[in-house]
């Protein structure tokens, strides 16, 4: 009953842009520019930056097709940007803030900082998805400062703590686990570090509830999961979770793991398999698995509109995460430009700051200490007043929704394993 066309959806989303902008004062016709930094090429995060970039792009078409922000077109600026060095963060932000635009929206920076001091020295309002508590300190370390800069979701703890209450809660609607084992594979890098600690304090704060079974490095890239497998095999737990983000490496986990698997084990993938590739190279393995994420698209009214008319547009498979939030910012940009001189960066900061907007990943809302997003049920027991934590898991080769209850498209399956 959800899938409306794209012609109504757009006419929908771009009739709430027109609406915002026939009281609202006219400012001159230029063009106003949306600066979006999105990997091309490297070993991570294209896909996701890919998806994000798409996202903007039907914002901006949508838009556009209303009449724009008070007669006033959005394009966008796109420059490649090297995610795995200082450097060239720094060149991707400076050539856009060089080329005078009034917003930059960027799906995630590995390396935050220098991102947010390029944005600063201007400032240029910047919303991101890093998903990062280093960000947030960082702009609790210098608020005014950093004063434009927004992350649109929330930090990556959440991924762990999440994870942990996800379990408890489906214990208590009558899951039962062979034991109460987590046993946890943690990748390297810092983001995934952050991940596993917090793991780690909620299940040492769930009062016996659950246990660390064991923990077992890797290393990107993974070349061999066949010893990781042997591990999880030796100590048999309950649950498994295999935090890891990369997409093409979790389908070659879950390719490898159909063929010896821990009987029973409920397995975790973190966030990795919102990107397309898992599902194209994992195929029928991916039946079964779960994995989170602290932002996503609904499978209600407006997300399945917004998936339908995506997919017209994007054929393939969709990527979960980064296409709606990134959609989402440039609406959240576009309604507060309605009313506010885009050039006017301070008062356009101070206006997103007050926002409140219900976009297709939920509700945002920065009007806290961290000019961050607030999750759902994790921050907030108000459905309506955050963005959900949202558990997928794989069923009949797609992702389904299946955690928190308030937005299930589905109930939970027993993987094949199980």
């Amino acid at each position: 009953m959800f899938q409306l066309n794209r012609r109504r959806f757009l006419l929908t989303s771009a009739a709430t842009v027109a609406a915002a902008s026939i009281s609202a004062p006219a400012f001159a016709a230029d063009p106003i520019l949306i600066g979006v930094p999105t990997a091309q090429s490297g070993p991570v995060g294209v896909a996701d930056q890919a998806d994000w970039l798409n996202g903007v792009t039907m914002a901006v078409e949508e838009i556009n097709a209303a009449g724009g922000v008070n007669g006033r077109m959005l394009e966008t600026r796109v420059v490649d940007i090297d995610l795995l060095t200082p450097e060239g963060t720094v060149a991707a932000f400076q050539s856009l803030t060089e080329q005078g635009v009034h917003a930059l929206a960027h799906s995630f920076a590995i390396i935050p900082q220098p991102a947010m001091d390029v944005a600063a020295v201007t400032g240029t309002p910047y919303l991101h998805g890093n998903t990062s508590q280093a960000s947030l300190d960082l702009f609790k370390s210098d608020p005014q400062k950093y004063r434009n800069i927004f992350q649109v979701d929330v930090a990556e703890t959440w991924y762990g703590a999440g994870l942990v209450r996800y379990i408890s809660d489906a214990k208590a609607a009558g899951w039962a686990p062979k034991n109460n084992r987590v046993h946890i594979v943690q990748e390297q890098i810092g983001y995934t570090q952050v991940i596993s600690k917090a793991t780690q304090d909620a299940i040492a704060a769930s009062g016996g509830e659950w246990e660390v079974g064991q923990i077992t490095d890797i290393q990107f890239p993974v070349q061999d999961w066949s010893p990781v497998i042997q591990a999880l095999k030796e100590q048999d737990a309950g649950v498994i979770m295999i935090d890891h983000w990369v997409a093409a490496e979790l389908a070659s986990f879950a390719n490898a793991y159909v063929l010896d698997p821990v009987p029973g084990a409920l397995v975790y993938l973190q966030y990795g398999p919102s990107q397309p590739e898992f599902l194209d190279l994992a195929a029928e393995n991916a039946e079964g698995f779960i994995w989170g994420s602290v932002i996503g698209t609904y499978a209600d009214e407006k997300g399945a509109a917004f998936r339908a008319a995506y997919q017209e547009k994007f054929p393939g498979t969709m990527g979960m995460v980064y296409t709606g939030s990134g959609y989402d910012t440039v609406h959240i940009l576009a309604q507060v430009w309605a009313t506010v001189d885009p050039s006017e960066f301070d008062a356009v900061g101070a206006a997103i700051k007050a926002i409140t907007y219900r976009g297709v990943c939920g509700t945002y809302t920065f009007a806290n200490d961290t000019n961050s997003g607030t999750s759902y049920p994790n921050q907030t027991d108000d459905p309506e007043a955050g963005q959900a934590h949202l558990i997928f898991q794989v069923q009949d080769g797609a992702h389904k929704i299946i955690a928190p209850a308030a937005f299930a498209e589905a109930a939970f399956r027993p993987a094949p394993w199980m």
